[in-house]
């Protein structure tokens, strides 16, 4: 029987894209606005704790710290920030549990947001860049979509996966996100609309790469002993694994990221459940390939056969296993310092039985998040179980 860390009892998001007029702060509150309201039990007082995943201050000239909370009503509440980049939401996620696992705290919000379209894209990427290495990275050029880039290639190369294969994984998530109130980009797209988009790092096209813009979202957990006293139908997180590695210029193998085969694998043996048994998983899929290595590295087929995997079908909605059914970061939106959370606000959102139409996916009981820092440097795994 798989031990029960703590447990989900609400959740909250911000809908993503270009927020004019909203300050990261604003976003945040949107999101905590949620949590309550979907869980009238909890109230401020009980929060002991709060963690916000916030990747970089430079967007605002700001970070969001402990300000923020107390203006929403929060305090005196020890609040801190968690920066792991693209991870720092999944960062917030794995504080808040550990957080409650020592025993100091019995309820806790984790959160995380980024405003990012205060700065046109020249600016953005810059800033972004800050996730590569310096100086062989970020002096060579080589931003996050350049990486990310020489992965796909050198994937194609030994593996004979297509740009195709690529497209498949975009038409996906853009599909899932058509029905996703919270998502920015409500567009279906075919393979020929990815393929002939404009080039940003060769095989990445522009409907390869996950959009700027701006987001938060925000969980509540509290220990599992407490967790009938908030919700009627709680939600256990029974898997919780964090790894790292070099910077990606260092590393001999680009087609596998080790911080997700080490992460992923600790997280199922601690959940007692394999990788066929969940019901979904919320993948980081800033780049496309990054979908298609994320599934050899957690296990989902043989290393190689992610593309075959993706053009199957066999992660779509109704698929074997769905994947991305949020729209992932692809198309739900990639807010860095949200993502991680949002991807369990979809989780949440799914093992309660709250999503409409086809999204939702019937009778899901399982489900995996798979977050990740920069171009693999970290990477958090966490698996959620419906009671």
């Amino acid at each position: 029987m798989s031990k029960q860390l703590c447990s989900l009892i609400s959740a909250g998001c911000a809908s993503y894209g270009k927020r004019q007029g909203f300050s990261a702060a604003e976003l945040l509150y949107e999101a905590f606005d949620e949590i309550f309201a979907n869980c009238p039990a909890l109230d401020r007082k009980s929060v002991g704790a709060i963690y916000i995943g916030q990747a970089f201050e430079a967007f605002e000239h700001k970070a969001s710290g402990a300000e923020v909370t107390n203006n929403y009503g929060f305090p005196n509440t020890p609040t801190t920030r968690k920066e792991s980049v693209s991870s720092s939401g999944g960062s917030a996620l794995r504080s808040g549990i550990l957080a409650i696992l020592s025993g100091v705290y019995d309820v806790v919000i984790c959160c995380g947001v980024e405003k990012m379209t205060t700065l046109d894209t020249p600016a953005a990427v810059e800033i972004i860049s800050m996730a590569s290495s310096r100086p062989f990275e970020q002096w060579s050029g080589a931003n996050l979509a350049a990486l990310n880039a020489l992965s796909a290639r050198e994937h194609m190369r030994k593996y004979g996966t297509t740009e195709e294969q690529l497209a498949c994984i975009a038409v996906k998530n853009h599909h899932n996100a058509m029905e996703n109130p919270k998502a920015y980009l409500h567009r279906e797209i075919t393979v020929q609309d990815v393929l002939s988009s404009k080039q940003i790092c060769s095989p990445l096209k522009l409907l390869d790469c996950s959009p700027m813009c701006d987001g938060a979202s925000a969980i509540a957990l509290c220990s599992p002993e407490l967790a009938g006293k908030f919700s009627h139908a709680p939600i256990d997180l029974v898997g919780s694994a964090e790894a790292s590695d070099s910077d990606f210029v260092y590393r001999d193998e680009l087609t596998s990221f080790q911080a997700t085969k080490i992460s992923s694998k600790k997280a199922l043996e601690m959940s007692g459940a394999s990788i066929k048994e969940m019901d979904l998983i919320e993948i980081h899929d800033a780049f496309t390939i990054n979908e298609i290595i994320a599934y050899e590295d957690i296990g989902l087929c043989e290393k190689g056969m992610g593309g075959k995997l993706a053009e199957a079908g066999a992660t779509g909605l109704g698929g074997e296993i769905p994947v991305n059914t949020s729209g992932g970061l692809k198309a739900k939106g990639h807010p860095i310092g949200s993502s991680g959370i949002g991807q369990v606000y979809e989780v949440y959102q799914q093992l309660s039985g709250l999503v409409t139409g086809e999204r939702q996916v019937k009778d899901a009981r399982l489900a995996m998040t798979h977050s990740m820092g920069g171009a693999g440097v970290n990477a958090l795994v966490h698996i959620f179980k419906a009671r």
